[in-house]
């Protein structure tokens, strides 16, 4: 049963129109936010034509969620519309227990084109259609009368014989055919119930209203007919008619005239051609067990087909014996399993046609003979099983009986058949079957004489001798004399028998011919040298035989040549050998020059110079020239080497004067020099500047850095440029330094010929230290307050060069390694304890310490615990419903301050605990509202800053409040007058604190009643201003000032004023500028001193 409908929907499908040829979507959306699962959406065209499975060229249907607003929406596109797509469709959505639909009608206007037209593509009709009704004949046959005058158990087989799918569809037009009619005022002859047309033709709807002015309408599935060019309105008198063209399966509908608010309806079928067969069932053979597939093909996809074998209708039985597949107008009957009792006759049914084929057993071979493959005198044995162990046989040879002999052997023992020949020779060989004697069939098998394959060369091998040398660019072609029966197949290798040689590249053939192989390369190149193999085989084996090839060639160009220096008429040229030599030694090379704005190349030498080194002269100075090489060896002489760098034959200045330092730091120093007083034509490229370490010394003295100087020739071996490239200005500051390093320096200057000589070398030792600094973070300044089991990691960064020496203490004596763990590195250090306890409370102590400068830093650890039970917890007076308790505070607090208590009942009947007094700070209290006629028992817990402690302590008697009767009479007291004047009872402290970062002042207050607290600054309220946060919390005041500045420095007062009197407390506030590194005073300083210096010498 279907759910019923709970509204799902949030946006229905919409009724709508479409011309002929254009698109159409329909939208319909869920919101899935209160269901449990994703919706299932279908869509129907008509009653139970489900479209999921009809996508294709003209339906697509599409499915999209978005995410933020949790809204599915579904789509179908209707894409180049036909006449025959309307009619009536359906959209359905569930979701678990939820269920929703929604119908919704396509108008599509235009005229539609004939069926024949359409022929090859989609016809989109029969995926939308509503129902069909088939007929078996072509005669007008109204199959509506039939179903209307039969009994209902013969429904089912007229609706096959006459093709009829949408049998349901039909009962209910017949069950509304059959009920009564009222007899209308408005028409005096209705529409009949039915109509029945064929696909194609046209029909005319009559009928006869009472008035004959009146304006009637006509409706098809409840939709207004508009007059087009396959729908026809005419009115003659009283008599009104629709005509409808070219009927197809859309328009099987239900019509209806209407007048007034009156109307009468009609069913309309719509009838196709009989279902005929198109591909007939063929006969089979199988054996037992096989799966077998009968296959037929109708004229019409879709429909209806009965199998029967031998007479009797085949169903689909419980254990899926016969299977019925359906695959477009191709219909399958499939057995599973065969066995002898599947023989038969199968017939399948349409109705417009049938065919017939028969399924027989097979005689089941076990094994089959096989091919032999035999050498000269070896036995060859056939041999074949059947099934059936009475069935005999003949042998024959290439068509000819064979006859048993000496030689020939025939046996026959239960299902297996042996053909068995000793000694085999070549005549043999030859084509063998076994024919099974009453059996359309035959096994055969083919005996095949071998001969081992060979290759016949006289030059084999790898030595020089056996080489084959071939010049590139020639021809190179190998012949093969092979033997061997039955023919070889040859395969060519190359490379140790990697890589198979194969006649995609043009230039390589291979041909096999009767006694020869020929491997050709038409125009060899250098490449092609290697060993080639060559592999002859047929069944018989196999034989290997390796041809080395060796290709020559001219060699290959040289890399471009390298100027080493010039002159003013010369020049000295170097170039690389080339990478190949083409097979043959390099001869020599041989070198060309030519002005830079010049075509000409003029050759240097004639005969083969055999060095890589050569010197030109006779050039012209300051003219740029270029050069290149060629390589020769016996072949021939090689391309041209890329020409070289262009350049002038010119002298090199003269070296730069009056190196001196300019300015120095820890890490950088400034040198300067003057320009060569010789520069030549060619004009100045630039300067280079290279500089080598001498070793380092280092003497601490604070505050100090000394400079010391000394002038002379350098003597170390290896050298650094100090930049990348060459500078064009006459100073440079040269980066990244090493403090305490001696360094030497030098420069040279740089033209078209090359570099100067390097001026004389400045050997420069500075010193430079830093004093050790701790720069200990805010928060670690306080008590740093750890659970027990926590982990701490704390990491304090701090300064100093050389590297310092950290120490880390407690409580003044030397940190044990197995309490806390320490790494330290060149700027902090890290204190980590992975699991804190008791005993790690205390006072650490940093040091770091550079010789006899040292700096410390303090922080204060303190691990808190959970704390002990209470003591002593006594009932000290009783009286109406009220008890008194008293009791001493826990001897162990958890290393922090106990905050308060918890106090507990318990009637000593239930013995369940409800709380009284929830953080109380005193040790004594009274516990009230006790029932009379109760015996009650008491505990109190212990709080601190981490909880409750474990176990409480409970009284050791239990009270007993007494019934009424008793008069108390309470003593008079005196009220007690709590009032209270303000009064600070921790005062303002004097701060001094950085810019830039939040700065607090805290103090603490009593008085009874809560004082009213001001705070002033320079006696200004500033209560009211954003920058200040004022916290008021157990009596403790604290007064925030967010990223202060030096003009937040001042007095800060406090003012606490109540009922009884008022209290003033106040504090200075010193903001100091953020911390400005001393290297910009000392950098000033050492430019002084070193100014000084050079002055002096």
């Amino acid at each position: 049963t279907r759910q019923d409908l709970t509204g799902l929907f949030t946006e229905k499908p919409q009724s709508g129109e479409v011309t002929v040829g254009e698109n159409i979507t329909f939208v319909a959306k869920v919101n899935a936010e209160s269901l449990l699962k994703k919706p299932t959406v279908k869509w129907f065209k008509g009653k139970w034509m489900d479209l999921a499975s009809k996508s294709g060229k003209h339906l697509q249907l599409k499915e999209t969620y978005d995410r933020n607003t949790k809204v599915y929406t579904f789509e179908m596109h209707i894409i180049a519309a036909k006449a025959n797509f309307a009619g009536g469709y359906r959209c359905e959505v569930s979701s678990k227990d939820k269920f929703d639909s929604c119908n919704f009608d396509l108008t599509v206007h235009g005229d539609s084109t004939d069926g024949n037209d359409d022929s090859g593509e989609l016809d989109f009709s029969t995926l939308l259609k509503k129902r069909t009704v088939q007929v078996h004949t072509e005669t007008d046959v109204d199959v509506w009368n039939i179903l209307s005058q039969a009994p209902p158990t013969e429904y089912e087989k007229i609706a096959f014989q006459y093709g009829i799918t949408d049998l349901r569809g039909m009962l209910k037009r017949l069950k509304k055919m059959k009920k009564d009619e009222k007899k209308s005022e408005a028409f005096l002859k209705k529409l009949d119930p039915a109509y029945q047309v064929s696909k194609g033709h046209k029909i005319k709807l009559a009928v006869e209203v009472a008035n004959s002015d009146i304006e009637v309408k006509w409706l098809k599935n409840g939709q207004e007919i508009q007059p087009t060019g396959r729908y026809i309105f005419e009115s003659v008198g009283n008599m009104r008619y629709l005509t409808i063209n070219h009927c197809s399966l859309a328009d099987d509908a239900a019509y209806s005239c209407k007048v007034g608010d009156e109307k009468c309806t009609t069913e309309l079928f719509v009838k196709e051609p009989p279902v005929l067969v198109v591909k007939n069932l063929e006969d089979q053979m199988v054996m037992k067990g096989e799966r077998v597939e009968l296959e037929c093909e109708v004229s019409e996809e879709g429909a209806n087909v009965k199998w029967e074998k031998d007479g009797v209708e085949l169903t689909r039985d419980e254990s899926f014996k016969y299977r019925f597949k359906k695959d477009g107008c191709k219909h399958v009957l499939i057995i599973n399993e065969a066995t002898k009792e599947d023989c038969g006759h199968y017939k399948v049914k349409t109705n417009g046609g049938e065919s017939v084929a028969e399924v027989l057993k097979e005689l089941e071979v076990y094994q089959s003979i096989a091919d032999l493959t035999v050498k000269a005198k070896d036995q060859a044995v056939f041999k074949c099983e059947v099934s059936d162990e009475n069935v005999r046989g003949t042998w024959y040879k290439n068509g000819v009986e064979v006859k048993p002999d000496a030689r020939v052997n025939i046996t026959h023992i239960g299902r297996i058949h042996k053909l068995t020949i000793d000694d085999v020779k070549p005549e043999d060989e030859g084509d063998y079957t076994f024919v099974p004697d009453g059996y359309a069939f035959n096994l055969s098998a083919k005996l095949n004489f071998l001969d081992p394959p060979k290759i016949h060369l006289d030059c084999m091998g790898r030595t020089a001798e056996s080489t084959i040398v071939v010049v590139a660019g020639n021809k190179l072609r190998l012949d093969v004399p092979i033997t061997g029966d039955p023919a070889p197949t040859v395969i060519w290798t190359k490379g140790e028998k990697v890589r198979q040689m194969e006649e995609g590249d043009g230039r390589i053939h291979v041909e096999t011919t009767k006694g020869h192989c020929v491997f050709t390369i038409e125009c060899a190149e250098r490449q092609d040298e290697g060993i080639y193999s060559v592999v002859v085989r047929n069944p018989a084996g196999e034989d290997t035989a390796d041809i080395h090839v060796k290709v020559v060639d001219v060699p290959d160009p040289p890399m471009a040549p390298t100027i080493l220096s010039v002159g003013e008429d010369s020049c000295v040229v170097q170039w690389e050998p080339p990478l190949l030599d083409g097979g043959q030694p390099i001869i020599g090379y041989v070198l060309e020059r030519k002005k830079l704005k010049s075509y000409r190349w003029m050759r240097l030498n004639f005969d083969p110079y055999p060095e890589t080194t050569y010197e030109a002269k006779r050039m012209i100075e300051g003219v740029p020239y270029e050069m290149r090489v060629y390589a020769v060896n016996s072949i021939g002489m090689s391309r041209h080497s890329p020409a070289s760098q262009p350049f002038v034959p010119i002298a090199p200045t003269s070296e730069p004067l009056g190196l001196c330092v300019d300015d120095v730091s820890d890490t950088s120093i400034t040198l300067k020099w003057r320009r060569p007083e010789r520069i030549g034509s060619a004009d100045l490229e630039g300067y280079g500047i290279e500089y080598c370490k001498e070793g380092s010394t280092y003497r601490s003295k604070l505050h100090l850095f000394y400079l010391n100087f000394l002038w002379f020739l350098a003597t170390a071996d290896e050298w650094i440029p100090a930049m990348e490239g060459l500078t064009e200005r006459t100073s440079t500051v040269i980066k990244g330094l090493t403090t305490g390093d001696k360094l030497q320096f030098r420069v040279r200057a740089y033209n078209m010929a090359g570099p100067s000589p390097f001026f004389h070398t400045l050997i420069l030792c500075f010193i430079f230290t830093e004093r050790p600094k701790i720069w200990l973070p805010r928060n670690l300044r306080q008590t740093l307050i750890k659970k027990v089991g926590d982990t701490m990691n704390i990491v304090i960064p701090f300064q100093g060069k050389p590297r310092p020496k950290v120490t880390w203490s407690k409580d003044g004596e030397p940190l044990d390694p197995t309490i806390a763990s320490v790494r330290n590195s060149e700027v902090d250090t890290i204190f980590f304890i992975r699991k804190t306890e008791r005993k790690h409370s205390g006072k650490y102590e940093l040091q770091v310490q550079i010789e006899n400068v040292e700096d410390k830093a303090a922080v204060t650890l303190q691990v808190v615990d959970l704390p002990g039970p209470p003591e002593a917890l006594k009932i000290v007076d009783t009286w109406g419903f009220n008890v008194a308790l008293e009791w001493k505070p826990p001897k162990d607090n958890g290393n922090c301050e106990i905050t308060g208590y918890t106090i507990q009942k318990a009637d000593k009947k239930t013995m369940e605990w409800y709380t009284v007094h929830d953080q109380y700070r005193r040790t004594h209290c009274v516990v009230s509202d006790l029932i009379m006629g109760n015996e009650y028992v008491f505990r109190v817990f212990s709080i601190n800053l981490v909880g409750l402690s474990p176990e409480p302590y409970c009284t050791k008697d239990s009270v007993y409040i007494q019934k009424t009767g008793i008069i108390y009479k309470p003593p008079n007291y005196k009220d007690h007058d709590f009032t209270e004047a303000p009064k600070f009872t921790r005062p303002l402290v004097d701060r001094s604190v950085i810019a830039g970062y939040n700065a607090t002042l805290s103090c603490a207050v009593r008085g009874i009643p809560k004082p009213k607290v001001t705070w002033y600054k320079n006696k200004m309220d500033i209560s009211n201003e954003a920058k200040y946060r004022m916290i008021s919390k157990q009596g403790v005041l604290t007064l925030e000032i967010r990223k202060p500045c030096p003009f937040d420095g001042g007095v800060y007062t406090c003012k606490a004023v109540n009922d009884s009197g008022e209290d003033t407390v106040e504090c200075k506030l010193e903001v100091r500028r953020k911390y400005v590194n001393s290297r910009i005073q000392k950098k000033k300083t050492s430019t002084f001193d070193v100014k000084w210096f050079l002055g002096k010498y």
